[in-house]
C-alpha cells in the first residue's frame, strides 16, 4: 500500500517537534498551535493535571501557567518544563514571547491526533500581542505559535517535596514543586536514615511519584534527574524524622542555583 506523500511530511514534522522540544534551552523554534480557557485575564488552570493545586494561583506559577497536548505532556512526565510560546501575526502579535509553565494536559479537541497544541491560560495568551490588543487576539481563538523549550527560573527559590496526603510509613508519595533548570523529572530516589541505599520511587502521575516499602524510616534524603538532560542533585535529609503528610519540605538546591 502507497503511503500518501502528506501523511509522511505531517509524520515527520510531528516528530522534529517533538525532538526539538525536548532539547531545554534549544534556540530552534518549532511549530505548533494554540488556544486560551479560563477567564479571558485569568491564570488557567484551577490546580490541573500534574498535581500543583493551589501554587498555580500564585507566584511565580500565576497567570504563566498553561496545558499541552499528550505529545509534550508525556504521560506526566513533562509536568514543571517552561517553554516560550509565540504568535506570528505581526499585525497583532508581539515580537516577545511569554513563557509557561505545564501545569495541565489537554487530552482532547485541538490537542488530539497527535498535534503539538498549548492551551493557555487567558492571561498568558492576551500577552502574546502587542500592548492593549490581548483581547482582538483571544477573539481569534485557534493561532498559529512557535515554542521552544526554555529554562525554568524561580528567583530565591530552592526545589520543594510536598508529602501528599494519604501518605504513611510504607507508602509516601511526594510532588516536586519548583524545579529549576529543565523544570521536568525523569527519576526519583529516596534514602532512608542512616542508609546508604537509594530505592527507587515509581511516577503516578502528574508530577507525583510515590515509594511501597517499609517501614520508611526519616529523615530522608531525595535524589532528582531530570528528564531532558539526566542532570541530578541529591537533597540531604530535606524531608526529617518527624514529617507529616500535606506539609512541604524545601531544600537547599536547585538546578540553575
Amino acid at each position: 500500500m502507497e503511503i500518501p506523500t502528506n501523511f509522511l511530511i505531517s509524520c515527520i514534522l510531528l516528530a522534529s517537534a517533538a525532538c526539538a522540544a525536548a532539547a531545554v534551552g534549544n534556540q530552534h523554534w518549532s511549530p505548533a498551535t494554540a488556544t486560551w480557557y479560563g477567564s479571558p485575564e485569568g491564570d488557567g488552570s484551577d490546580g490541573g493535571a500534574c498535581g500543583y493545586g493551589s501554587l498555580v494561583d500564585v507566584k511565580p506559577f500565576r497567570a504563566r501557567v498553561g496545558a499541552v497536548s499528550p505529545v509534550l505532556f508525556k504521560g506526566g512526565e513533562g509536568c514543571g518544563a517552561c517553554y516560550k510560546v509565540r504568535c506570528l501575526d505581526n499585525s497583532i502579535c508581539s515580537r516577545r514571547a511569554v513563557t509557561v509553565i505545564i501545569t495541565d494536559e489537554c487530552p482532547g479537541g485541538y490537542c488530539s491526533g497527535g498535534r503539538t497544541h498549548f492551551d493557555l491560560s487567558g492571561a498568558a495568551f492576551g500577552r502574546m500581542a502587542v500592548s492593549g490588543n490581548g483581547g482582538k487576539l483571544r477573539n481569534r481563538g485557534e493561532i498559529p505559535v512557535i515554542f521552544r523549550r526554555t529554562p525554568c527560573k524561580y528567583p530565591g527559590k530552592n526545589i520543594a517535596f510536598h508529602v501528599n496526603e494519604g501518605s504513611t510509613n510504607y507508602w509516601l508519595s511526594l510532588l516536586v514543586e519548583f524545579e529549576g533548570g529543565d523544570g521536568d523529572v525523569g527519576s526519583m530516589h529516596i534514602r532512608e536514615a542512616n542508609s546508604n541505599q537509594w530505592l527507587e520511587m515509581t511516577h503516578i502521575w502528574g508530577a507525583t511519584w510515590c515509594i511501597i516499602a517499609g517501614p520508611l524510616q526519616g529523615p530522608f534524603s531525595v535524589k532528582l534527574t531530570t528528564l531532558s538532560s539526566g542532570k541530578s542533585l541529591s537533597a540531604r535529609e530535606v524531608i526529617p524524622r518527624n514529617w507529616a503528610p500535606k506539609a512541604t519540605y524545601t531544600s537547599r538546591l536547585n538546578f540553575n542555583n
